[in-house]
């Protein structure tokens, strides 16, 4: 069998080339946790040249990025519905290595569908959470609004040495604030950045009333933060989820837990941040790409307000 010559190897579409790029520029791969993230461009697609020398006929793309924060059979729709070239979804949608390919597993069939229609698929996850001025800190910008900050750092290094120009790269942070902040101040705070939230969990313990309680300092993670912000000396912890024994913890250590859903802690970043933040940089290596944030893209958790609940009719 005979092998293709270097310059008929298959190649990345040069769009999709040029969103990668722009992203690793952004949210640098070294600074994801490799640990047990899988970050990257995980579904490549085919420039026409290359689609022509294989005899392929694929169908047609725009230079369209969607951004979402998890890649579910509704976006995947969505993707091949506006015809976008690369999605990019903040989650990564491979996690464990493949052995084999069943069309039964919906998220295998993803894989599929998108690879028909040569739509390439780049997940950058906890780059995009450790990166200087990346999730975590639009979390705890939230947090502070600017005038109410003393105090910032990181809650956990990286495990490698960050790349030149991203020294202060780091998983979660840690906030001081100027002046003592009511809790539920921060509570509203937070649900207003987040999009409007109606509803937040809080874990916290009942003396003083949590209510009423000033607080002077807070530790954000976005996800599920508990192993980045178990050892934080604050009052406050911000994350996503946290599981019950976990919420224990932190109520005998004597601080409040705020948690918003785990993807409702990451969504709204992309549509205030990513989105500018990619179209630039695009612009710089002038590519022209339209980037839109998903609509498919949802937390899969609702609240029922069993009160309002209609019983049907028995039979």
């Amino acid at each position: 069998m005979s092998s293709l010559s270097v310059e008929d190897r298959p190649q990345n579409a040069s769009f999709t080339q040029d969103v990668v790029r722009a992203m690793r520029a952004l949210y640098p791969e070294e600074l994801a946790d490799r640990a047990w993230d899988n970050v990257g461009l995980l579904l490549g697609n085919l420039d026409e040249d290359t689609q022509r020398r294989l005899n392929l006929h694929i169908t047609s793309v725009e230079r369209t990025v969607l951004l979402t924060n998890d890649l579910t059979t509704a976006v995947a729709e969505e993707a091949i519905r506006r015809k976008a070239s690369v999605v990019v979804s903040y989650h990564p949608f491979i996690f464990k290595g493949l052995k084999s390919i069943n069309i039964q597993d919906p998220q295998q069939r993803i894989l599929l569908q998108l690879a028909q229609k040569n739509i390439a698929v780049y997940c950058p996850h906890t780059a995009v959470d450790a990166v200087p001025g990346g999730l975590n800190d639009w979390l705890a910008d939230m947090l502070c609004l600017g005038e109410d900050e003393k105090a910032r750092a990181i809650a956990q290094p990286t495990s490698a040495p960050p790349p030149s120009g991203f020294e202060r790269s780091g998983y979660g942070r840690t906030v001081e604030f100027a002046q003592p902040v009511l809790v539920t101040e921060l509570v509203q705070r937070l649900a207003r950045g987040l999009g409007g939230l109606k509803y937040v969990m809080v874990a916290a313990p009942q003396q003083p009333p949590p209510s009423t309680r000033h607080v002077l300092s807070a530790a954000v993670c976005a996800g599920s933060g508990w192993d980045v912000l178990k050892d934080c000396s604050v009052d406050v912890l911000v994350t996503g989820e946290m599981s019950h024994h976990s919420a224990l913890r932190a109520i005998m250590d004597n601080k409040i837990v705020i948690t918003v859903f785990h993807s409702n802690s990451e969504r709204e970043y992309l549509r205030q941040r990513m989105q500018p933040a990619l179209e630039a940089q695009l612009r710089k290596l002038n590519s022209v790409a339209n980037v839109v944030v998903s609509d498919a893209d949802t937390d899969p958790f609702q609240i029922w307000d069993v009160d309002s609940l209609k019983s049907e009719p028995s039979t």
